[in-house]
C-alpha cells in the first residue's frame, strides 16, 4: 500500500499560471478572509489545466501568519490521509491538494495556488455538521474519526471538501483540530474535537476498534460553514471558501498572470 500513500499530494507542477482580468474582478468563490479565482497553467506538466489562485481582501491582517498556517494544516492533513490511503481502507485513493505561495508577476501580491478541483462540494465541517447522503460523505466521516485514532488522539481532520473523480476524491482548505490549538482560528481545539465525537455517528467506513475520546460534550452548534474561535469566544462565521454558482463567462483581452 505504499504506492497509494505516495499518491496523496497533488501538486501544482507549475510555477506559472495566466488569469483573465474578468475572473480577477469576479472571483467565483470567497470566503471570510479570501478571494478566489480560476486561471490556467501556462507552462510545466500542467500546461493548459485549470488552476485556482486565493488571495487576501483587503483589510485582513497578519497575512503572513494565515499563509504560514494554511501550508501547515495542509502537510499535517496530507500525513494523516497518507496514513488513510496506506490502510487500504476502500479501494479507492483520497488525495490532498497541496497549496504554494505564489506572487502576483504585476503587484507582487502574495496568493495560495493549487490545481482546479471540479464539482466541488462540502463533505464535514469543523463544529459537527455532516452530509451522510451518500457513500463518499460517510467515507470522509470514517476519515475525520480515523485521524483521531492514527494520531492517537492529538488531532481530528474535519471541514472535508473536494471533489469526487473516478479513481477517488480530492481534498482541499481542511481544518485539524487539535489538543493544542496550535492550527489558528477555525481550529477550535480540545472542545472541537470533543464536539465532533459528540455529534459523529459511525459508519460501515468506520471500525469499531478506533478510538475515541472519553469526554463528549456539545460546545459548538453544526453548522455547514466554517467556524472559527475570536478571542477564547464562540464564533460561527464562514471562513472556508463556498463555491457561487457562476455568472456568463465573457471573455478579455487582458490577463493577469503570476
Amino acid at each position: 500500500m505504499a504506492g497509494r500513500a505516495a499518491e496523496t499530494r497533488r501538486l501544482n507542477r507549475s510555477q506559472r499560471a495566466t488569469f483573465t482580468q474578468y475572473d480577477i474582478d469576479n472571483p467565483f468563490a470567497s470566503g471570510a478572509f479570501r478571494w478566489v479565482a480560476k486561471g490556467v497553467y501556462t507552462e510545466g506538466s500542467r500546461e493548459d489545466e485549470q488552476c485556482v489562485t486565493k488571495w487576501f481582501k483587503t483589510g485582513v491582517v497578519f497575512e503572513a501568519l494565515y499563509f504560514a498556517l494554511d501550508i501547515k494544516a495542509s502537510e499535517k492533513s496530507c500525513d494523516l490521509i497518507q496514513q488513510w490511503n496506506a490502510a487500504g481502507f476502500t479501494d479507492k485513493i483520497i488525495r490532498m491538494n497541496m497549496p504554494e505561495v505564489w506572487e502576483f508577476v504585476d503587484s507582487g501580491q502574495k496568493c495560495l495556488q493549487e490545481p482546479f478541483i471540479e464539482e466541488w462540494q462540502k463533505f464535514n465541517s469543523n463544529s459537527g455538521w455532516a452530509d451522510d447522503s451518500t457513500p463518499w460523505p460517510r467515507v470522509m466521516q470514517a476519515l475525520s474519526h480515523f485521524t483521531y485514532h492514527a494520531s492517537g488522539g492529538q488531532f481530528v481532520l474535519c471541514d472535508l471538501q473536494g471533489g469526487v473523480y473516478s479513481d477517488g476524491v480530492v481534498l482541499t482548505d481542511p481544518v485539524i483540530l487539535s489538543r493544542s490549538k496550535s492550527f489558528g482560528v477555525t481550529d477550535l481545539g480540545p472542545n472541537g474535537i470533543s464536539n465532533f465525537f459528540a455529534k459523529h455517528q459511525c459508519n460501515e467506513f468506520c471500525r469499531s476498534r478506533w478510538s475515541k475520546p472519553a469526554n463528549m460534550g456539545h460546545f459548538f452548534e453544526a453548522q455547514e460553514g466554517t467556524s472559527m474561535m475570536d478571542e477564547g469566544s464562540q464564533s460561527h462565521v464562514q471562513t472556508r471558501e463556498t463555491r457561487q454558482q457562476m455568472s456568463a463567462f465573457a471573455e478579455e483581452d487582458s490577463n493577469s498572470d503570476y
